[in-house]
């Protein structure tokens, strides 16, 4: 069955192909749609119609998705993904209205919205001969991953810093407990004193 032939201007399809047209298109048509077209029971005739009255919105998308392409700019975004899903929707918007947009652009636009300050390393992804726009988006955003990861560990503990091993802690707890008993009794002083001059040994 070629429900395309249907809403063709003088076609020959038989009725049943009409018929079965209509019930496809009907089904998704805005139920507002629905009402004001009940009327119309040729395909051709609906679909001239819904043409006339929408064709126009790729015009109306164009223009706007120019504008967000023109402002797109990857320092804008904290996130990788989020600056990828942007990217995606506003290209995808740009291919519906049959403007074309290529890997090269997508790489392009990208690398030249790099924020000034990591001008060094927009070169080092430009060395890299990217053909691809999704090879770049992956490399970025497994950089980003291992960035977060370096955060993380330098916030937990941070950079020349470690934990007490056990035996180190317990000199430190018994030392405490030295100056505490030391205070009026004239007795710790020399534990107390001693633990200062300890070198605490990292794990």
């Amino acid at each position: 069955m070629d429900l395309i032939e249907t809403i063709n201007k003088e076609n020959e399809s038989t009725p049943q192909d009409k018929a079965k047209a209509m019930i496809f298109l009907r089904r998704h048509l805005d139920e507002g749609l629905k009402c004001e077209y009940l009327t119309v029971k040729d395909p051709s005739v609906l679909w001239k119609n819904l043409k006339e009255r929408y064709n126009h919105q790729r015009e109306v998308i164009l223009t706007a998705s120019r504008d967000e392409w023109n402002a797109l700019r990857f320092q804008d975004f904290k996130k990788v993904s989020d600056y990828n899903s942007t990217m995606f929707r506003i290209v995808s918007q740009l291919r519906f209205c049959e403007h074309t947009v290529t890997d090269e652009d997508m790489l392009e636009k990208t690398y030249s919205t790099f924020h000034a300050s990591n001008v060094t390393l927009q070169q080092q992804y430009r060395v890299r001969g990217f053909t691809r726009y999704s090879e770049l988006i992956s490399c970025l955003l497994v950089a980003e991953k291992n960035n977060e990861l370096l955060m993380k560990n330098h916030q937990s503990r941070p950079t020349g810093s470690a934990a007490f091993s056990e035996a180190n802690v317990a000199i430190f707890k018994n030392s405490e407990r030295g100056r505490y008993y030391g205070h009026g009794h004239g007795r710790g002083r020399g534990r107390s004193g001693y633990i200062h001059n300890v070198r605490i040994s990292a794990m």
